[in-house]
């Protein structure tokens, strides 16, 4: 694991770290946000019984979109050609749904941000539609669940943190 923090430079102020010697190379990063409510609410967003319409085609394309403008979101981020988003969103329970954010590219850095960046706005998205009639809904365990490829190689978050 390594301990600096690359986007600081010699004196600790902030930059955009230099890729331009790194290798192109295939990269992956799929992330999770959990979104519990009342299940009247989940049976509304199934049903398609909302007034604003498909709940889960709307927060679906907002994450992709999210995920294509994360470099105008996150002051650090490399602006990035990404060959794939996919945004699915599952039921777990009665009362939560899985989002699921999976980036990939062929470059230079990584695309946890924006795998990050497209299941949380996903789940904002999901809220927004939604909290007319559920003020309460939770957004939870927003995190990385792997990454692959790159200078660092493969990682895949604990199983017993999923």
């Amino acid at each position: 694991m390594n301990d600096t923090l690359t986007h600081l430079d010699q004196n600790g102020h902030a930059h955009m770290v230099d890729v331009s010697d790194k290798n192109q190379t295939k990269r992956s990063a799929t992330a999770r946000a959990l979104v519990s409510m009342q299940a009247s609410t989940l049976s509304k967003i199934l049903a398609g019984g909302l007034a604003k319409g498909d709940v889960l085609a709307t927060a679906r394309i907002a994450g992709i979109q999210a995920a294509k403008k994360t470099s105008d979101l996150i002051p650090l981020c490399h602006p990035l050609m990404l060959t794939k988003v996919s945004v699915d969103i599952k039921q777990l329970s009665a009362t939560q749904l899985e989002i699921l954010c999976t980036c990939a590219l062929s470059g230079k850095t990584g695309v946890e941000m924006e795998a990050l960046t497209g299941a949380s706005v996903a789940s904002l998205t999901l809220y927004d539609m939604c909290k007319a009639v559920d003020k309460g809904i939770t957004i939870e365990t927003l995190k990385l669940l792997e990454k692959t490829g790159g200078k660092s190689g493969d990682w895949r978050a604990n199983d017993d943190n999923n």
